[in-house]
């Protein structure tokens, strides 16, 4: 059964026995109040018959219609019925009263008694003088009545409210679970969607308000946990998009240099690159294509083993000097770039942290080159390193034509290169900044870059206590 019937059931059985208690209180309630009622009728009535008895012998005055009224005489534990007497034919029920009244010395006695052929009746019997008792029986026949309506009024009343609860309840439940019933059938649209697909989503959520406190609760958990499932989602469908993009990319950068070697083999079949200068022309190009392929693998090991930098760092931590890195980076790219004017501010000051020099190096080279790269002969460079907030950066500026907003957004994308016009000779093959950025965040640090026209800056951040 469903869980509003099971409810709605349970409701039922719970009102049935709410109504048993109740019911059987207030018929036993109602008896006793009428039992009362009749004892001091029985009273009132024999105050008047006492009189009576005292004053003649037995009672003279008829009671009310259906009553019996009877005296005794009690001596030696026999009750002896004084004549005339209104009593029925079975009269044992009053001699046994009259006997245990003057027996105990109870004074006034009340009982129910059965007598045969007449009915049950509620005695009263009372003391007129020393061993006379008066013994008055009143009919239980209307309170007998009166419960018995009592207990089918309410056998009916209580029928039909439980049959009205449990309809009404179940119609009830069934609404304020409508919620509930709207989360299984976005489940079960959730089974049935088609996760595998790379850029699959979650669209469905279970939006309807209403169903209290608890339903709201689970409704925001269940809510949360599908956000968090289409995230998780599509994180996997942008990690896969990387990944088909990297491979292809990758494909792209390795096949030119491949034909390029395999161009100059072919060569080789020739005699003319049996020559000797041509033959050592022609190795001195497969050496240099070997050499770029050899860099580009190396970029691209150095990248996955910083996204797999959980399992094995590529890092070897030691305690260095970043003002010392930043001079030698600056020397070297004087030394290889001549043309082009380069400032070096450190503040004379060493800024030492605990990082890989290697891999530091390597960051500030690459940023240094992408500048000499990408700006024209004769532009002004400047690295500077100090220490802010914490935090140890390194600003590489450069005034050249600077880069779009669109470009700024990618630069550190993997094989993404800002002018498409330039050769991979003179461009690389765009990993430079992805491998710098790479690198930055396995330090703990980050990367930015700012840029207007005539003015582009690359700022690293690294933590002084990584």
């Amino acid at each position: 059964m469903r869980l509003g019937t099971r409810l709605a059931l349970g409701l039922g059985v719970l009102s049935l026995l709410v109504f048993a208690v109740v019911g059987t209180a207030l018929t036993a309630y109602m008896r006793d109040y009428l039992e009362r009622q009749l004892v001091d009728q029985l009273r009132l009535v024999q105050v008047v018959q006492s009189k009576d008895a005292a004053e003649h012998g037995t009672v003279r005055r008829k009671p009310y219609y259906g009553w019996y009224t009877a005296v005794y005489d009690v001596t030696g534990g026999e009750a002896r019925l004084r004549r005339p007497s209104d009593v029925p034919g079975d009269t044992r029920a009053f001699a046994a009263l009259a006997e245990t009244m003057v027996r105990d010395g109870t004074d006034p006695l009340t009982s129910t008694a059965r007598i045969d052929g007449v009915g049950t009746f509620q005695l009263r019997g009372c003391e007129v003088e020393p061993g006379v008792v008066l013994v008055s029986a009143a009919p239980r026949q209307d309170i007998d009545d009166t419960v018995r309506q009592l207990v089918t009024v309410q056998v009916v009343a209580f029928a039909l409210a439980l049959l009205a609860l449990v309809m009404f309840g179940r119609r009830m439940l069934r609404r304020g679970l409508k919620p509930l019933s709207d989360m299984a059938h976005t489940a079960h649209g959730i089974a049935s969607h088609d996760l595998s697909e790379s850029a699959a989503r979650l669209p469905l959520r279970a939006p309807r308000a209403g169903g209290g406190p608890e339903v709201e609760e689970l409704r925001t958990a269940f809510n949360t946990m599908l956000e968090h499932i289409d995230d998780s989602l599509a994180v996997r469908a942008r990690a896969e998009q990387r990944l088909r993009r990297f491979v292809a990319d990758a494909s792209h950068e390795l096949r030119t240099p491949l034909m390029s070697v395999r161009g100059y083999a072919d060569l080789f079949q020739y005699a003319a690159a049996n020559e000797p200068e041509e033959r050592e022309r022609h190795l001195a190009r497969l050496r240099a294509e070997a050499a770029r392929m050899g860099v580009l693998l190396d970029d691209l090991l150095l990248l996955a083993r910083l996204d797999a930098a959980e399992a094995d760092t590529p890092l070897r931590m030691t305690e260095a000097d970043l003002a010392e890195l930043v001079e030698q980076a600056a020397d070297a790219f004087r030394a290889g770039h001549p043309d082009r004017p380069l400032t070096v501010r450190t503040g004379g000051a060493p800024v030492r942290l605990r990082l890989d020099p290697q891999r530091i190096r390597q960051v500030l080279d690459n940023l240094l080159t992408n500048a000499a790269v990408h700006t024209p002969a004769g532009t002004e460079v400047c690295v500077a390193a100090s220490v802010s907030a914490g935090a140890a950066l390194v600003r590489v500026t450069d005034a050249g034509p600077g880069i779009s907003a669109a470009d700024r957004e990618r630069v550190f994308d993997r094989f993404y290169r800002v002018d498409k016009a330039r050769s991979r000779d003179r461009g690389g093959s765009g990993l430079g900044l992805s491998v710098a950025a790479s690198l930055v965040r396995a330090h703990g640090g980050t990367i930015e870059v700012a840029s207007v026209p005539g003015r582009t800056e690359f700022t690293v951040r690294l933590p002084l206590r990584p």
